[in-house]
């Protein structure tokens, strides 16, 4: 599977790679955050919601599971951390099908509801404030999407 990397020195230059990637999304597309507690799954969602112009403040869903933001496209944003049975129908398929942008932090506790196509993205603490991200694209769509935001 091709991967491509992105290293960013601080939540800003994060948050501007994420706002990068929100300007090339389309309805229908599914963004899988992955990575430690405290890592910037929230914070490049922050950044996405940016790019599509949602001016709502964004925090993480941890409780609610999702949030809906309106923006040039709606931003579902769902935090799937305390889905204690990953068999679960918590009505997942609407967002992943929907009208908007789906953007899932720990997304492989659900990976049999997730779709075949799919931008998955590593965020790896490397320093304070510095993160490595590890996209991984699943589909010729995201694939192409991956090469015009790494340059």
């Amino acid at each position: 599977m091709q991967q491509f990397e992105f290293i960013s020195n601080n939540e800003d230059e994060t948050g501007q790679f994420a706002k990068k990637l929100a300007g090339r999304l389309h309805e229908g597309d599914v963004i899988a955050l992955e990575g430690d507690l405290g890592a910037g799954k929230t914070a490049f969602t922050k950044g996405i919601a940016s790019g599509l112009g949602v001016t709502r403040n964004v925090n993480s869903p941890t409780f609610t599971i999702i949030k809906e933001y309106q923006g040039i496209l709606p931003l579902y944003h769902m935090d799937v951390y305390r889905v204690s049975d990953a068999g679960e129908d918590l009505g997942f398929e609407e967002y992943l099908e929907g009208e908007g942008v789906t953007v899932i932090e720990w997304a492989h506790l659900i990976k049999d509801q997730l779709p075949e196509h799919l931008l998955t993205i590593y965020i790896f603490r490397i320093g304070e404030t510095s993160r490595r991200l590890v996209l991984e694209p699943r589909g010729e769509r995201y694939v192409s999407l991956c090469k015009e935001i790494v340059s």
